[in-house]
Order: C-alpha cells, then sequence, then structure tokens
C-alpha cells in the first residue's frame, strides 16, 4: 500500500527534532534534586543582532532557456497563422476576381472584413485563455481554421468567399493574442525583450512572406491552393500543439511544475501518466493541482469581456492606440504595393510577391537587435536605481520605470520609420531603380518590426497577469485602424499620388507621438493606481 508522503515528511521532522532537543533542565533519574544543564555546549546563542537573510524568491519557470525559447518560436509560429492569412492571397486579387466574376474592389473586401474580425474577435478569447488555459484555444481555433480553409477550397461564389473569409478570420485571429500570454507566463521582465521582440514576427512577417507563397501559388497551381496550403500547414502545426506544446498559463501549472488537468495535457503527458493516480503524483518537477487551486473554465461574460475593460485604462488606451497607428502604416504599404507595382513597374503576381522578401529579412533582423536592446536597457535602469536583477526570477515592477526603459528602445526604429515610409512613396511615384525600392522595404521591415516589438513587451509588462487580454485589447485598435487603412489608401492614393499619401501617414506618426512622453511621465502612477484598484476588487470578492 503506498505510504502518505505527508505523513513521512512530519514523521521525520518530528524524530529530527526530538533527537535534537535538548532541555534546560531535567530530573536526576536516582533522585529528586534537579540537575542543571550548562545548554552552551549545545550550541552558541543566537545573537539578535545578526542580519536576518534575504528571503530568496523561487524561480518563475521550471524551463530551461533552451525550452523557453522553443516554447515563443512555436507559439509565435502559430500566431504567424493569423497574419499571413490575411495578406496571403493578395497578389491572387484579380484572378479571385475573374473566376468569381466581380470586381476587384469588392474583392478587397475580403481583406477588410478578415481584418475587423482579427481585431474584434480576440476580445472574446483573451480573458478566456487566461482562466481556461493556452492550450485548449489554440487546439480549438486550428480545428476550426482546417475546417473553414477546406471549404475556401470549393468556394464558387463571391458571397461565400466573403463569409468564409470572415469565419476563417473568426477561428484563426486569436493566435498571436495567445502568444503574447505565453510569453508572459514563462519570462520575467528582465529577459521579456528578447521573447517578446519574437512577438512582433508574426506582425510583420505575414504581410512580407505571406505574398511571395501566395503569388507563386495562385500563378502555378490556382488561387483556391493558397487555402490548401494553409488547411496542411495548420494540420502540421496543429499536430505539434497536440503532442509537444506544453501548457503555461500560470493559473493552471504555476511556473510550470504543476501538473494540469486532462484537458490541457499533451498527449505526451497523457501517455506517460495513464497508468499513475494522478490524486497521489508527486514526483521531482510535477505536483498535482490541488482542488482548492484549480482554475476552473467559466463562461461568464466578465471572462470574455476582460479584454474590453482592459481598453479603457489609460495606459494601454494610448500605447494601443498609438501602436495602432504604426501598424495601419504597415498595411498601406502591403495593401498598395500589388497595385502601385503593377502601374509603375509593370510587374507580375510573382515578381510583386518576392519584393516583399526584404521586408522580411529586416523584421527577422529587429527581432535580433530590439531584442538585445531592450535587455540591455532593462539592466541599465535597475542599475542605476541600485536594483539587483535575476533574469530567472519576477521582479516587482511597481517602482520600476519600466517604460522609459521601453521607449528609449522604440525612438531609433521610429525615426526610421517615419523617414523611410515617407520615402518609399516617393521612390515609387518617381519611379526610381527597384534596387532603391528592395533597400527601403527592408529598412521598413527594420523599423516598423522593431517598433512592434518594443510595444510587444512593454504591453506585457504592464498586464502580465492578463497578457492574453491584454494583447487582445490592444488588437482591438490595431486591426480596426489597420483595416480603415486598407481600405482607405487607394482612395487617397488615387487623390494625391503615393509620395504625398505617405508623407500624410508619416506626419501622423509625428503629430500623435507626444502621447509617448505623456506615458513615460504618468505610466508609473498608472499602473499603481490599476494595481491598487485589483486589490481592492480581490479583497471585496
Amino acid at each position: 500500500m503506498a505510504s502518505d508522503p505527508q505523513a513521512i515528511s512530519e514523521e521525520k521532522a518530528s524524530s529530527l527534532i526530538q533527537t535534537h532537543e535538548v532541555p534546560a533542565q531535567r530530573q536526576s533519574e536516582t533522585s529528586n534534586d534537579t540537575i542543571a544543564v550548562n545548554t552552551d555546549i549545545i550550541g552558541p546563542k543566537e545573537d539578535s543582532s545578526l542580519p536576518v537573510p534575504d528571503v530568496i524568491s523561487p524561480a518563475h519557470t521550471v524551463y530551461t532557456s533552451r525550452e523557453k525559447q522553443l516554447i515563443v518560436i512555436s507559439a509565435a509560429f502559430s500566431g504567424l497563422f493569423a497574419s499571413w492569412t490575411a495578406q496571403i492571397y493578395l497578389p491572387a486579387l484579380n484572378n479571385a476576381a475573374y473566376d468569381l466574376h466581380t470586381s476587384v474592389k469588392k474583392i478587397n473586401l475580403t481583406v477588410t472584413s478578415y481584418m475587423i474580425f482579427q481585431g474584434v474577435t480576440p476580445i472574446f478569447i483573451g480573458g478566456y485563455a487566461d482562466a481556461m488555459g493556452r492550450r485548449p484555444v489554440y487546439i480549438i481555433c486550428f480545428i476550426l481554421y482546417i475546417a473553414t480553409d477546406i471549404a475556401l477550397i470549393f468556394t464558387d461564389s463571391y458571397g461565400s468567399l466573403l463569409a468564409l473569409r470572415s469565419v476563417q478570420s473568426i477561428t484563426i485571429s486569436s493566435t498571436q493574442a495567445l502568444c503574447q500570454g505565453v510569453v508572459a507566463d514563462i519570462s520575467t521582465s528582465a529577459e521579456r525583450g528578447q521573447y517578446a521582440a519574437f512577438l512582433a514576427l508574426p506582425t510583420v512577417l505575414g504581410p512580407s512572406i505571406g505574398p511571395v507563397i501566395g503569388g507563386a501559388i495562385a500563378q502555378y497551381l490556382g488561387w483556391r491552393n493558397i487555402f490548401s496550403f494553409l488547411a496542411i500547414t495548420g494540420g502540421i502545426n496543429l499536430a505539434v500543439l497536440l503532442t509537444l506544446f506544453p501548457e503555461t498559463c500560470r493559473r493552471i501549472v504555476g511556473d510550470g511544475s504543476i501538473l494540469p488537468r486532462r484537458a490541457n495535457q499533451t498527449l505526451l503527458q497523457l501517455l506517460r501518466n495513464s497508468h499513475k493516480d494522478q490524486s497521489h503524483q508527486v514526483e521531482i518537477g510535477i505536483t498535482p493541482t490541488p482542488d482548492s487551486e484549480t482554475s476552473k473554465a467559466s463562461f461568464a461574460w466578465a471572462r470574455f469581456l476582460s479584454a474590453l475593460t482592459l481598453l479603457f485604462e489609460k495606459e494601454l488606451f494610448l500605447l494601443s492606440t498609438y501602436g495602432g497607428l504604426l501598424f495601419a502604416g504597415l498595411y498601406a504599404v502591403g495593401t498598395a504595393a500589388p497595385s502601385l507595382f503593377a502601374k509603375y513597374y509593370g510587374y507580375n503576381g510573382l515578381t510583386i510577391g518576392l519584393l516583399y522578401l526584404p521586408l522580411a529579412i529586416g523584421s527577422v533582423l529587429a527581432v535580433v537587435l530590439v531584442g538585445k536592446a531592450l535587455n540591455w536597457n532593462f539592466q541599465r535602469h535597475a542599475k542605476r536605481l541600485g536594483v539587483t536583477v535575476d533574469k530567472d526570477r519576477h521582479m516587482d515592477l511597481s517602482e520600476f520605470p519600466i517604460e522609459r526603459a521601453r521607449i528609449e528602445v522604440l525612438v531609433p526604429p521610429f525615426i526610421l520609420s517615419v523617414i523611410v515610409i515617407t520615402a518609399w512613396g516617393w521612390t515609387v511615384e518617381n519611379r526610381l531603380s527597384v534596387g532603391v525600392v528592395v533597400v527601403l522595404v527592408f529598412l521598413l521591415g527594420l523599423g516598423l518590426s522593431g517598433v512592434a516589438s518594443v510595444f510587444s513587451a512593454l504591453i506585457t509588462d504592464i498586464r502580465p497577469e492578463k497578457a492574453s487580454a491584454a494583447s487582445a485589447s490592444n488588437n482591438i485598435i490595431k486591426f480596426l485602424l489597420g483595416a480603415a487603412m486598407s481600405a482607405a489608401i487607394e482612395p487617397l492614393i488615387s487623390a494625391v499620388e503615393p509620395g504625398k499619401a505617405f508623407s500624410i501617414i508619416a506626419s501622423f506618426y509625428v503629430v500623435v507621438s507626444p502621447c509617448l512622453v505623456v506615458v513615460v511621465r504618468k505610466g508609473m502612477k498608472w499602473r499603481q493606481e490599476v494595481r491598487e484598484k485589483d486589490r481592492r476588487a480581490n479583497e471585496a470578492q
């Protein structure tokens, strides 16, 4: 019969105390006289003047650096589906319009509708993932996404294409918010820069490599096979998630050492523990979840709408609005590029798709550079304040100027983005060498991806305990502004030509930038107010 581990531990502790316990005086075994015992020989007396050692907080997570990198890369790749699905058939818009006997203007609405639902859907999913866990939401999203892709392969009318593209967005758009939640689960603020930089990759790589893949497939296999490609790659990713991707939600697995309920376990965990009684399982690195602490999945509207309530917090609102404006500029370039390259350079779909590749290269380089810069600047501010940083342990940021530490890194890529997006419009309008266009596209990826990395890290730092919901609230504004810009850029270019159109976008960047100064000056105070409000709300429950 299995022994009770807790009883064994208590018995050992009791015997250990009894073995070392020596009374100050005891009765003589041969008389009633009391025998004095010299306690000085037992050990030195406790000196109250000695300093009390600092309590070392436990490590933030049980995962190694290598394991964390693999988890974040897997989450980022899953988030990539939301982004490249929006852009992958841009080079095939003309082909789709011809086959479905409709206009390119109507087909463009399938891009706009996708982005609208991309912004709205995470409102309902972000808070749910923070309570239910990341894995179940990931798996449900990809199952529905693959089913929708299969239906799109057989679409034969504009109406069905528009409807299914909207459903496609609903099924997959929350994966980017989930990615941000995963990073918050397994990383501390001191190391978050290198991981949060990966969060920007899906946002920028989607518009850059999606059209390359879509252009090649549309030209050689037909535009409907774009959705075959998405279904196959989605199925491969689903298999990886089911088998290997661990639950990271801290409400469910803590630092990663708690074995979650069966619905949140990987297939490998289920196979390994199928013959064990989880209620009495005590192993190294695996601790059962107490019934009183097990997170229950709640379908209350408060869970669903937590992302919407976060949007009304001052700091998140300013960051989401300004970050959304910068993101809209990227979508303006991505949406306008096919028609501009066709009009001014005479390129076809595949060649246009290849011109997006420098954007991808610049984005990858930005991840490396900005990630290191974020960590370095965090360490610099901590050293200036005399704060000891341990990247493996969580740090209280209530008195730390995290806004300044992050936004200082934002300045160089921001300036680069303003200059490059202006130059890009005038370069295309004046039909300068395609080599100049390629360099500018590379620099645009470097700048805008760098900016997106900083915003991702800062939003996670502000609300680490509700990272998925915070990311979802950010997406509400980001994708709605992106959808508006995608719809408005063509009429704007028709009215004032590309040079002036993109100069107007760059001027908005500069005019609204003082909101970042406000965040730096008042962000810490706002965070403290929110923290106090949350504390009172928890006490009232």
